[in-house]
C-alpha cells in the first residue's frame, strides 16, 4: 500500500508545481508592455467574435428556434473560427508556427472557455431565469480570461 501512497504524493507535488509555475508565468508575463498590447488585440479580435456569436446565436435561437445549449454550441464554432485567423495573424503573429497544430491547441483552449460558457448560460437561464440573448452575453465574457491565457501560453506560446 505504500507505493500507492507515494504515486499519490508525487502526483501531487507534480500538480502543484506545475500550478505554482503557471501563477509565477503569468504575475511574471503582466510586467512586460507587449503582453498588454497582446492583450488589448486579443480583446479586439474577442470583441469581433463576441459579435459574431451574438448574431449567430440569436439568428439560431430567435429567429429559427434552435435551444439555447445547440445555439451556443453552432454560434461557438462560427466565431472561433473567425477568432483562430485573427489571432494566429494579428494578435499573436504566430505564422512561422504549423497552423494545424496551433489549431487543435486554439480549439481544445475553446472547449474548455465553452465549456464555462455553457455552464453560466445554463445557470443564467435554466435556474436564475434570465433571457437567453443578454445571458449569452456575459456568458462568452466570463469565459474571457480561459481563453487568453490558455491561448497566450499554449497555442500560441513561444517557449
Amino acid at each position: 500500500m505504500k507505493p500507492v501512497e507515494e504515486a499519490t504524493a508525487d502526483e501531487t507535488t507534480t500538480a502543484a508545481e506545475w500550478t505554482w509555475q503557471l501563477i509565477r508565468r503569468v504575475h511574471l508575463g503582466t510586467r512586460k508592455p507587449a503582453n498588454w498590447v497582446q492583450l488589448f488585440k486579443f480583446g479586439v479580435v474577442g470583441a469581433t467574435g463576441y459579435v459574431v456569436n451574438l448574431a449567430v446565436f440569436g439568428v439560431l435561437v430567435e429567429l429559427l428556434g434552435v435551444h439555447h445549449i445547440p445555439g451556443a454550441i453552432g454560434a461557438f464554432c462560427v466565431a472561433v473560427m473567425n477568432n483562430f485567423f485573427w489571432n494566429r495573424h494579428w494578435t499573436f503573429r504566430a505564422t512561422e508556427g504549423h497552423a494545424g497544430f496551433q489549431a487543435a491547441r486554439f480549439f481544445a483552449v475553446s472547449l474548455v472557455a465553452l465549456g464555462v460558457n455553457l455552464i453560466a448560460l445554463s445557470l443564467l437561464v435554466d435556474v436564475a431565469g434570465a433571457a437567453e440573448l443578454p445571458s449569452q452575453a456575459l456568458a462568452v465574457a466570463l469565459a474571457m480570461p480561459v481563453n487568453f491565457i490558455g491561448n497566450k501560453l499554449w497555442t500560441f506560446g513561444r517557449d
